[in-house]
Order: C-alpha cells, then sequence, then structure tokens
C-alpha cells in the first residue's frame, strides 16, 4: 500500500515541525539563555564559599542582574542563578558587552520571526489563490 502526500499537506507538515521547533528555541532560549549571554561577555561564574559571600548570595533576587560597589574595589553587577546555585559576576566593561550581545540576539530573534511570518505568509497567498487552486 502506498500512501501519497499532497504537496500542500507536506508543507503544512513542515511548517508545523518548523514551529514546534522554533517554540521549543524560545522556550530553551528565556531558561538558559542569560547565563550563557553573561559567560560570552566575561562574567566570571562564582559559588558563594564563605559565610559573607553565602549571606549576600541569600539576600539576592534570583535571577536578576544587580548592581554592587565595594569601597575601594569599585562596581560590580551580579546575576543570581538560583537554579545552579551561582553567582556571575562582573565588572562595568563585562556588563556593558552584555547588553550588546543581548540586543544583537533579540535583534536577530526579531529578523527571524519576520521571515518566518513572511515566509508563512506568502505561502498562504500564493498557495491559497495560486493557479493550482484551481487546476489541482
Amino acid at each position: 500500500m502506498k500512501i501519497e502526500i499532497s504537496s500542500s499537506n507536506l508543507m503544512l507538515l513542515v511548517l508545523a515541525a518548523t514551529g514546534a521547533v522554533f517554540a521549543a528555541g524560545c522556550a530553551e532560549m528565556q531558561s538558559g539563555n542569560t547565563t550563557s549571554l553573561m559567560s560570552a561577555a566575561g562574567f566570571i561564574a562564582r559559588t558563594p564559599q564563605t559565610v559573607q559571600q553565602k549571606q549576600i548570595y541569600a539576600a539576592l533576587p534570583p535571577y536578576h542582574v544587580e548592581r554592587a560597589t565595594v569601597p575601594g574595589k569599585g562596581v560590580f553587577y551580579v546575576y543570581k542563578d538560583e537554579k545552579a546555585g551561582l553567582a556571575y559576576v562582573g565588572r562595568e566593561q563585562e556588563y556593558q558587552r552584555y547588553q550588546r550581545l543581548a540586543i544583537a540576539q533579540q535583534i536577530a530573534q526579531d529578523r527571524y520571526m519576520a521571515a518566518q511570518m513572511q515566509a508563512d505568509a506568502a505561502w498562504r497567498w500564493y498557495g491559497a489563490w495560486g493557479p493550482r487552486a484551481f487546476w489541482w
């Protein structure tokens, strides 16, 4: 027995699979993306060791970049990854690099989404009203 799949059904299947992969990718971006960007920007992952570090770590809000000034040492930026039990620590230079990377990634994601929407709209237009709609 041979199963025939029409080109429109095949295209619909491919679009559905692409959408599922994209949705999974977006979910992954939101969960672990910040730590990846911070590492790429030069932030150092640290596990609190001393009692003072553990107290400071416990006081930080999870999954949020905090600015801290240490007398004699300057400004630091700290991100608490509560699930991993790590604090990502960096200075102004690393924080600026992190912001540039995050913006560049958002732009790339927006462009990808726009291209997907444009392709989807083009398929609906030509697939629904093109000559094949009347002849096949």
